[in-house]
């Protein structure tokens, strides 16, 4: 290569260098708009994750075709990054080459044509993918369908050129290990008797659609190459589904959760870059797939336009001209770009976040704008003001007195805590297994089991109040802290240290967010426990009715907990149980629809929640739909009852199916 060239070739690489730069300072300073948050704690822990997820590309691999393509494209341009870095060395320096690596260089520049090879076919698939037979979550317009052609476009470009170069240098004679480039000596043919200019026109082109591609990204919905393993990195290690406590302490605060990005932390800004706009999130979400406004991809899209419409980034705009765009008077993220609509219709149950590749915490973002709206305005849904109300003054999210609490126990002989004081293990009813009439049934056939293996155990009775989880869901941070240091001095109060528990939601609130207040307890779940009883042989099991049964995975147990199995086992322990899978099941599972707060709310948009799943459910032929959960329990049978099945299918608890086997 000319001196000269290599001079102009050194100044376009320092330009490039220096745009990029000033690109990434930018997208960093952007990020420091948002609230600090530790996230540079456990780095084993963090970096094993970056292993798995990010490298390991598990999640992307739950959908095989697109995970494959995906792994082929990322592992590409990894490998990839050698050859790059070989051109740019040529480029500054003629002559320049690897093969100082001695008897590791043919293997790489056999290994660079394979995965070049390999590249350019999945991305032609891709294209073709993206244009022709595009999967319903990759069916967008606009300039998001145009930048991931763009995208794909570029890289095709780039391994096209990359070939041509190599071909038309052996068919010039230049260069070493030729023939460890299979590919490109088969290609080098087409260039016999080509000039050199050639070879060195697609060393040009190779070269500066490779800078163009760098400098293209931080504009670019694609911006998630560069932040995707960062964003894996930072992921939370708070427990699974654990929200973020708010200090209320703190006299500082003048306004609660998350109006406008500034009240975002920076993770969740980081977030917004991360994006990649593949839908996994929105075609998990079971509000969006019954009608919905809401859209979790367009949360977390809303939260990065949103950051750079008001930090100093230049970015494309809709006219996609590149200027800093005006900041709007008035204007926040909240109600401007994200709507209560949309936040209240999240049931939480967390299949946005199971979906992502790239970690991103859509929960932590809409429990933080429904914060805003509660904490700040008392702005939220008409029927929740009667279940704020009752939560603070009946310690329930229901209208009944709290001194009914323990009324359903009556007649069944079952130690209080208050009496016993010393139990090894305290059953934590709940409210539904208080109040609700069919889960109570529940709790009296959780209860018999437990007396049947003589377990150790007494109830709170009065003494019990709600544990938080629905208030804290529904955005209303300070009522929910109140229920739960006051129920945390209970516990304290009487040295509880295990805890049963048949509401999912009651497994997470004290088992993960009590001990951001002090309250350390091992919590269990019943259709644990139940397992753990069969196991060590203190449940004698007899031949039960034949019965066909399905098992409704919820979210709080499933998706938060990671816990899939046991409920299966005690189901299958039963003799004449059989038992057959929905199509979503396991951490696929189709939501009851009354997770969020939303089992207090009116479902005024599309087609219920809870008749999907029924319908999902009833496809399967079951007598009887399985479940672990009182949210579950009330939806599912709602559910059939409306489907007008109720004489037939049966919705009962473990509880309820183990005990018929028991007795």
């Amino acid at each position: 290569m000319p001196l000269l060239e290599s001079l102009l070739f050194a100044i376009v690489l320092v330009a490039s260098g220096a745009l990029f730069a000033r690109s990434a300072g930018v997208l960093i300073a952007n990020l420091k708009t948002g609230k600090p948050d530790d996230r540079f704690d456990r780095k084993g822990v963090r970096l094993a994750q970056v292993v798995r997820v990010a490298f390991g590309q598990t999640k992307l691999l739950r959908e095989p075709l697109a995970g494959i393509l995906h792994v082929v494209i990322f592992w590409g341009f990894v490998i990839l990054l050698a050859a790059i870095a070989e051109s740019i060395g040529e480029g500054l320096f003629p002559g320049f080459s690897l093969s100082f690596l001695g008897p590791l260089y043919p293997p790489l520049l056999f290994l660079e044509d394979l995965v070049g090879a390999l590249v350019l076919i999945t991305v032609t698939v891709s294209l073709l993918r993206r244009v022709v037979a595009p999967p319903e979550r990759l069916r967008v317009e606009g300039h998001a369908k145009r930048d991931a052609i763009v995208i794909l476009s570029l890289i095709f470009v780039v391994m096209v050129t990359m070939f041509g170069q190599n071909a038309a240098r052996i068919a010039l004679g230049q260069g070493t290990h030729n023939a460890a480039r299979f590919l490109s000596a088969l290609m080098a043919p087409l260039f016999q008797g080509a000039p050199e200019t050639v070879a060195r026109l697609f060393f040009w082109a190779h070269m500066l659609v490779v800078l163009a591609f760098l400098n293209y990204l931080p504009s670019s919905k694609h911006l998630h190459v560069l932040t995707s393993i960062p964003n894996v990195y930072f992921a939370s290690l708070r427990p699974k589904g654990a929200i973020k406590p708010i200090n209320l302490a703190d006299d500082s605060l003048t306004r609660y959760g998350a109006a406008d990005i500034e009240d975002l932390t920076w993770k969740q800004l980081l977030d917004g870059y991360t994006c990649t706009e593949c839908g996994r999130c929105t075609s998990a979400c079971p509000a969006h797939a019954t009608g919905k406004l809401l859209d979790p991809r367009k949360i977390i899209t809303d939260v990065r336009a949103r950051t750079f419409e008001k930090a100093p980034l230049l970015v494309a705009g809709p006219d996609g001209g590149n200027g800093t765009q005006e900041v709007l008077l008035g204007h926040q993220l909240l109600d401007n770009f994200i709507t209560g609509q949309e936040l209240w219709a999240c049931t939480t149950c967390m299949a946005c976040m199971q979906e992502c590749p790239v970690m991103i915490e859509h929960l932590d973002t809409i429990v933080d704008l429904r914060k805003a709206l509660v904490l700040n305005e008392s702005r939220f849904p008409d029927e929740l003001k009667v279940t704020f109300s009752n939560l603070e003054r009946n310690a329930t999210p229901w209208g009944f007195s709290h001194s009914s609490r323990a009324d359903w126990a009556k007649g069944l002989d079952i130690p209080l805590m208050a009496e016993h004081r010393i139990a090894e293990y305290l059953f934590w009813v709940g409210c539904a297994g208080s109040y609700d009439a069919r889960y109570q049934a529940v709790s009296r056939a959780f209860v018999a089991l437990l007396k049947k293996a003589g377990v150790d155990f007494a109830i709170l009775g009065t003494e019990e109040k709600c544990n938080g989880d629905p208030a804290r869901r529904m955005g209303n941070e300070y009522l929910a802290q109140s229920m739960m240091t006051e129920n945390i001095a209970t516990l304290k109060g009487y040295g509880v240290k295990k805890i049963l528990v048949t509401c999912p939601h009651c497994l997470q609130s004290l088992g993960r967010e009590y001990r951001q207040f002090g309250g350390e307890f091992e919590v269990i779940h019943h259709s644990v426990f139940l397992k753990r009883l069969i196991d060590e042989g203190k449940l004698a099991l007899t031949p039960g009715q034949k019965a066909t049964v399905t098992f409704h995975d919820p979210c709080y147990l499933g998706r938060y907990q990671g816990e899939y199995d046991a409920p299966r086992d005690v189901i299958d322990a039963v003799s004449g149980a059989s038992r057959v899978e929905m199509e979503r099941s396991g951490s696929r599972s189709f939501c009851c629809g009354a997770g969020g707060g939303r089992m207090w709310m009116e479902e005024r948009e599309g087609k219920r929640v809870n008749l999907e799943r029924t319908d999902q459910a009833l496809s399967t032929g079951a007598e009887v739909i399985g479940t672990g959960c009182p949210f579950c329990m009330t939806m599912l049978t709602d559910g059939v009852k409306e489907r007008n099945t109720a004489g037939t299918v049966k919705v009962l608890d473990i509880a309820e199916i183990l005990l018929a086997a028991v007795e």
